[in-house]
This record gives structure tokens, sequence and C-alpha cells, in this order.
């Protein structure tokens, strides 16, 4: 059973990145810039894209100095009291118990504290939250293992989805990927740098317009995530959640699933291709005439070919 289903799986693969080569030019990886990608050995948040992530790389920022400065603080006291007070040089020690300065002191100054974090932090989760007014709304469904999405037409001409799986999809590494389906690979752009990320379709969004996402899931548990985006959102089966995110500059960015999901787990990437407004309604009317059966705009189809 098991071994039918990767099969099917599989043929699915085949099947979808021969309709990549095929689909929307968005789809393609092309010449696109590559901007949202983890590196090997890196220790830092990957490069801000939206408002929501900058947000998040400042208040990281400003806790890393409130916990700087605690540490060196601790320290230098742990140290006054090992130097000052050790039995050498301090032969008759103290009969006292307590000091009220300092328990003062010390209650009132992490409460300073505290609240200096939870302002902040309270801002900037009422910003993920509260979804401002959107201009695309996109439906991610996780299902074991790859994605759907679902493109809403506010206008009701033309609704239409499609599955987004792993380029080279039950192969643990590039090198046994390249070896059995290297062509597909090649044809879909991928290197050694974005294997396991990229996918054989894109979710395209225009920059610089709120994306309004909604996340969900068909089986078990799973967590629509860009790093890149600063978002990140269960999608739990029976429910729907929802992000936003707006994003500054054109390129192409990659996530993952971020919530334990079965075994192959490690396979269920998510690619993201912001284009300009130009390029997205482009992609868009040809997404429709190949998902909905919609014929294009006469003077559409004839900039885009």
């Amino acid at each position: 059973m098991r071994a039918g289903k990767m099969a099917s799986i599989l043929s699915g693969l085949t099947s979808g990145l021969a309709a990549a080569v095929a689909a929307p030019a968005a789809f393609a990886q092309d010449a696109a810039t590559i901007i949202g990608i983890p590196h090997p050995g890196g220790t830092g948040f990957q490069h801000a894209a939206t408002e929501l992530a900058s947000d998040l790389h400042w208040l990281d920022g400003f806790l890393l100095v409130i916990i700087t400065v605690i540490v060196l603080f601790v320290t230098a006291l742990m140290a006054f009291v090992v130097f000052r007070f050790n039995e050498k040089a301090n032969p008759k020690p103290a009969t006292f118990t307590h000091n009220s300065l300092v328990e003062v002191v010390w209650t009132v100054v992490p409460i300073v504290i505290l609240v200096a974090i939870a302002i902040p932090s309270l801002q900037l989760l009422s910003k993920q939250v509260t979804i401002p007014e959107a201009d695309v709304t996109i439906k991610a469904t996780g299902n074991q293992w790859y994605w759907s999405y679902e493109y809403p037409d506010p206008e009701g001409e033309a609704d239409f989805a499609f599955d987004a799986m792993m380029v080279g999809y039950g192969y643990k590494d590039y090198e046994t990927a390249l070896a059995n389906v290297g062509d597909e690979l090649e044809a879909a752009g991928v290197t050694r740098e974005n294997y396991r990320l990229q996918t054989n379709t894109f979710v395209v969004v225009p920059v610089g317009k709120v994306v309004r996402m909604q996340v969900t899931a068909s089986d078990v548990i799973h967590s629509w995530t860009i790093p890149a985006f600063g978002v990140k959102m269960d999608g739990i089966p029976g429910r729907l959640n929802e992000i936003w995110f707006q994003v500054d500059e054109p390129g192409i960015y990659y996530g993952q699933c971020s919530e334990l999901c079965g075994k192959d787990h490690a396979y269920m990437p998510i690619s993201v291709k912001a284009v300009s407004e130009a390029e997205y309604e482009t992609w868009l009317a040809e997404s429709k005439e190949m998902y909905a059966g919609v014929k294009r705009d006469v003077s559409v189809a004839a900039l885009a070919d």
C-alpha cells in the first residue's frame, strides 16, 4: 500500500513538473533573485522582506541588548561578591538577614524590565493578528506532504487552485535526486542551494500589496512559514487561521512546513514569488486560463506573448 502511494505521488510529481514547464512564466524560476533562503552555517535571520519581519528583527535586537546588560551586571555582581566577601577578605561574616533597599530594587527593576519587554511585544503581536484590508487573498491547505493553494476571485469570475509539491520529492539528498530525476530538477531550476525548498509551482504575490493568507489542513496539523516575511501560522483541520504580509522586494522566498506532520515532513517546502503588479496581473490571467478554463482578454494575451 505504501509503495503504491509513493508511486502515485511520484507519478503526480512528474506530471506536475511537466505542467510547470508549460505553466505561466512566473511559475518558472527564470532569472528572479532568490532572497529568502537559509544558508549553511547561518546564525542570523534571513533578509527582512516585510515590515513584520523588520519589526521582529528590531524586537530581537532590543531583547538582546536587555539580556546582555543583565548578564554583564550579574557577572560583575558575582565577581564582586566572590572577591569582596570571601573568607580571606572578610574573615568575620555579617549577621544581618534583610536589606529593605535591595529587596525593593530587585523587585521593582525586574517589573520595569518586563513592562519594557511587554509593550513592544504585545504591539507586534497585535499587528500580526490584525488583518488589514487585503488586496489579495490566498488559501493554503496543508496535506501529507504538499501544499494546495486557492485564489478566490473577488469578482466571481474564476476561482482557481493548484498543488505545490517539492521538486525531487522522495529523494533524501540532491545527488540522489540528480542521478534519478536530473532533467526535472534542471527544468525547474533546482540547484544544490535550493534543493528541498523548490516546489513545482509558485505562490505568486504582487509586491507592495497586502496579502491575506488563510491557512488550514486536510489531515494533520501543518504550519505555513516564510522566515523572510516574519510569518508563521498553523494549519489545523477544521479551522481556518489567517495571517498577512506585504512584500517589499520582488524575488523568490522559501519556507518549509514548521509543524512535525509525519514521516515526510522534511519534504514539504513552500515557494513564494513576489512580482510587480503588472507581472502579477498577467500571471493571474494566465492562471485563470490554465486552471479555471477562462480565456484571457486579447490585449492581456498579446502583452504576455
